[in-house]
């Protein structure tokens, strides 16, 4: 890509006349994807994850686009429900505290098992939320939840969020993989010897 395209994006960007998801230069607003969410991408509650940070380096704004526009794409090649799959995808971090200031003894549960309970109550406070909408969002932490998806898109979503996180927390800085690469080699190479 030429300096004057990432410059042209950047503007289209700002405006907000670009949408793009990690790992991808399309305009999601130009993809079939973009009307089954446009209705909640125009909600304040949603708008508002921007304000806080994900998977170190990235929103939960992006992150739930992120997974929101792949989980789409594969229930769509899966033959899956592709639209609930969006709308579950972009709505299953729908919660507005700092996850690096939540501690389990003040909800007696993990981050991990309380947030996607939050989301949902949020999600449904929001929008029409279907019954597979409602199993994404709420187990979409599985297996670290002990709660097993009912739905294949379902299964899709935690694989997604998983796969999205791995992206968003590499794809930005690659410097960060090869450190972390080299670490791994010297502990190895230092319990050898």
């Amino acid at each position: 890509m030429t300096k004057a395209r990432k410059a042209e994006i950047t503007r289209l960007i700002e405006q907000g006349d670009w949408l793009p998801v990690a790992g991808s230069r399309k305009n999601v607003k130009e993809h079939d994807y973009y009307p089954i969410v446009a209705d909640l991408l125009d909600l304040d509650e949603v708008q508002e994850l921007k304000d806080f940070k994900h998977h170190i380096v990235t929103t939960r704004f992006q992150h739930s686009l992120n997974v929101s526009y792949y989980n789409y794409r594969l229930c769509r090649l899966l033959h899956l429900d592709a639209a609930s799959a969006a709308r579950a995808g972009l709505l299953h971090d729908l919660y507005h505290y700092d996850t690096k200031k939540y501690t389990s003894g003040r909800h007696g549960l993990r981050h991990s098992a309380y947030h996607p309970m939050v989301a949902l109550e949020r999600a449904e406070s929001i929008a029409p939320i279907n019954e597979r909408e409602r199993d994404m969002i709420v187990k979409h932490m599985w297996p670290v939840t002990p709660s097993r998806p009912k739905y294949a898109e379902t299964y899709v979503l935690t694989f997604v969020d998983k796969y999205c996180a791995v992206i968003e927390f590499l794809l930005p800085q690659p410097q960060r993989l090869r450190s972390w690469v080299k670490k791994r080699r010297e502990k190895r190479h230092s319990n050898v010897h």
